[in-house]
């Protein structure tokens, strides 16, 4: 009969499994892909049609502002009133010259709401900015 030591039983572990933290990065890194695209338009705004842009402005130049068919205002996200807006893409300007102000305005919004934005830059000397539109099918 052989015998056994109780030695080779009470052997540690020494080594860590990495498999699981590589999953749980693995999945991380999906959510976050999914995700990132949904958080960056959060208000739904349903854009009129038109043509393509034909490069796009550095990130930190641009400041995008949306605007609902209800009449809300936001900047960055956060819901504000045209002369709060006014005042933040004016300090933006100031510490930035190259800033481009987006409007984001849902088609079915007055057109009154797209010029109280459009008239706030120019009194202000921000004449760089751009209207976002849908662009049109491809045929």
């Amino acid at each position: 009969m052989r015998r056994y030591s109780q030695r080779n039983m009470l052997v540690t572990l020494s080594e860590i499994n990495i498999t699981p933290l590589l999953d749980l990065a693995f999945v991380l890194l999906i959510i976050f892909i999914i995700t990132t695209p949904l958080v960056e338009k959060s208000v739904n705004i349903r854009l009129p049609k038109g043509g393509e842009t034909t490069r796009s402005p550095n990130r930190n130049d641009l400041r995008t502002v949306e605007i609902t068919a209800q009449g809300e205002f936001r900047l960055g996200g956060r819901r504000m009133s045209v002369q709060q807006i006014e005042m933040e893409l004016v300090a933006a300007f100031q510490s930035n010259p190259n800033t481009l102000v987006a409007i984001r305005a849902d088609e079915r919004a007055p057109y009154g709401y797209v010029a109280a934005v459009l008239d706030a830059c120019q009194r202000r000397g921000i004449t760089r900015f751009a209207l976002k539109t849908f662009p049109e099918p491809r045929r």
